[in-house]
Order: C-alpha cells, then structure tokens, then sequence
C-alpha cells in the first residue's frame, strides 16, 4: 500500500487540488445563489463586537483585494503558475509528500479563484469577513493559496537547516576522523626518534 500510495502520490495531490476546487465552488455557489450582492450574515458575535461575517462582495482583484483591477495579469500569473506546478507533479519534480500537499493546496486555491476570473466578468467572489480584526474579505480559494504557499516556504526552510546542519555534522566527523591519524604518526615519528637515540 505504502508503494501503491508512494508511486501514486502525485496524482493524489491533483486529486486534492480538484477535490479543493470543489469546495470552494460549492461555497462560493451557496453564498451566491442565497445572499445579495453585499449583504451581511453575523455569525459570530461577543457581546455588541462582530467577530466573523459572512459578507458577499466581488472582487476584482488577487488575495485579500489586492492588485485589484489588473484582470488580465492576474489570469495570465496565475494560469501559468498553476500550469508549472502541474507540470512539475506530473513528471514528478516535485516528490515528497509535504511539498505535494503544498502545491495542491496553491493549484486548488489558484484554479478556484481563476475559474471565477474567467467566468465571473474578472471578478471572484468573496465572503469571509474576519469582522474583529478589520481584515480584508476572502475565500476559500484564498485560504488554500495561502496556506500552502506558506507551508511551501516553511518545508523549504526546514530543508534547508536540516541540509546545513548535516553538513557541519559531517564536517566535524571528517576533522574528527583525522586528528587520530596525524596523532598516531607523530606518535610513530616519536617511537623512531627514541629508537634512534638508543642506539647511538
């Protein structure tokens, strides 16, 4: 099984991307279809404080309203992002499999919002409203994106000091290793020079 799911776990992380792209259609339809454009649900509150919303809105631009209006860009970044990664799955760039939940994470994520870019005028829908931080509206599609663009960095980043640390290990295992042999050498030349002196 664990062969099966290791040979295999590329298209399991496209399986996900689609399986997220799902979820975040399906949000974005329900809100759509059972809410006006720009109208607000409370759903958690303390007290008079509003902590989470749900407040349907367009947005025409990235993540959390950024880069708003530039449609086009927006759609050809993305598209050809997206493209890469899968690319880089399918011959299998890209194999362990933290970094596969990662990017497919970042593929459903960037796939969700693309569908609504294309489909939607240029414009995603939006909902999730983190009303006590004044924060700005996203999705679903949003929250995929970036999760696993910082899940990506941080596998990167471990990597990186797993792969430094082992060096100097390994350094210090070879300085180790060789100290014992100028030891024992300077301990023969020593033994010679005694020898000598005894028979003169």
């Amino acid at each position: 099984m664990r062969s099966f799911l290791s040979k295999y776990r590329q298209y399991a992380g496209l399986l996900l991307a689609a399986l997220l792209v799902g979820i975040d259609q399906l949000t974005k339809w329900l809100i759509s279809t059972n809410m006006e454009l720009n109208s607000t649900v409370h759903l958690i509150k303390s007290g008079e404080t509003e902590v989470l919303n749900l407040y349907y809105c367009l947005n025409s631009g990235s993540a959390f309203s950024m880069m708003e209006g530039k449609t086009v860009f927006l759609i050809a970044v993305t598209s050809v992002v997206i493209a890469a990664l899968i690319v880089g799955l399918l011959i299998k760039k890209i194999r362990r499999a933290p970094y596969i939940v990662a990017v497919s994470l970042i593929i459903g994520g960037g796939v969700g919002n693309l569908i609504d870019r294309i489909f939607n005028d240029g414009k995603v829908v939006d909902f999730i409203d983190v009303r006590i931080i004044n924060f700005a509206i996203f999705n679903f599609a949003d929250i995929c994106a970036v999760v696993g663009g910082l899940l990506l960095c941080l596998f990167v980043i471990i990597d990186e000091v797993k792969e430094s640390r082992e060096k100097r290990l390994r350094k210090q295992a070879d300085s180790a290793a060789e100290q014992p042999d100028s030891s024992g050498s300077e301990q023969a030349v020593s033994g010679e020079t005694q020898e000598s002196n005894g028979n003169d």
